[in-house]
């Protein structure tokens, strides 16, 4: 039974592992839930003592991510050991069944990752820098291993990584792809590809994908 476990979660971490990659720390806890039980844990700085196979608690991140639907994120007490922890949970499918990841991060995580809010980024066209106000970019996109902001069909190299951008960025940017980072007050409309597949198109014409590890994201904060 273990060994089913192990195989189930495994594939479920290659295939969330560029969200994974994108923002989860090192001493992050990695736990995966399908339907009513824990199939992976894997313990890191907060140690919430859990095992494969155990069933999910009504209280737990990964019965409210079941119940929801969407993501959550909560400061919660370890039944087992009285621990307070971070808990962010994401609703995924494995094997066609309702199942969570839920990532597992100290209470103080958000005041120790807390970033300087961006107002303008400098962009790089040849040998030019030019500082351009966030609110007039349309899109951000990671590029043959360069980053890249677009103002006005005209593209200009950033130093920022993308987790630095979707850290500092506003609110009304989101994060569609792991190469993409969007302006939503520059979106024209979300439609799908002949693979139905959603798209975004900006106001300048630009489709972008949108990948499945970032759908309900998407969905939850456009509201549709």
């Amino acid at each position: 039974m273990e060994s089913i476990y192990n195989h189930l979660a495994s594939d479920v971490i290659v295939q969330y592992a560029s969200l994974l990659h994108d923002w989860m720390p090192n001493e992050a806890t990695i736990a995966i839930s399908m339907e009513d039980t824990y199939i992976y844990y894997a313990p890191k700085q907060i140690d919430i003592q859990i095992q494969a196979g155990q069933q999910i608690a009504v209280d737990s991140i990964a019965y409210q991510v079941n119940d929801s639907a969407h993501k959550i994120e909560a400061l919660l007490t370890s039944p087992m050991n009285n621990q307070l922890y971070l808990g962010v949970g994401y609703p995924i499918t494995i094997s066609h069944k309702k199942g969570a990841l839920i990532i597992v991060l100290p209470p103080n995580f958000h005041k120790i990752e807390s970033y300087k809010p961006l107002h303008f980024i400098t962009g790089r066209s040849d040998d030019e820098w030019l500082p351009i106000p966030i609110e007039e970019v349309s899109y951000f996109e990671s590029l043959n291993k360069k980053n890249w902001c677009y103002q006005a069909n005209t593209a200009f190299q950033v130093s920022l990584t993308m987790k630095d951008l979707a850290n500092r960025l506003p609110d009304y940017f989101i994060r569609i792809h792991r190469s993409y980072i969007v302006n939503i007050r520059n979106i024209s409309k979300i439609t799908r590809d002949f693979a139905s597949n959603l798209l975004i198109v900006m106001k300048d014409g630009q489709q972008l994908p949108v990948s499945q590890s970032y759908v309900s994201t998407v969905r939850k904060v456009l509201e549709f």
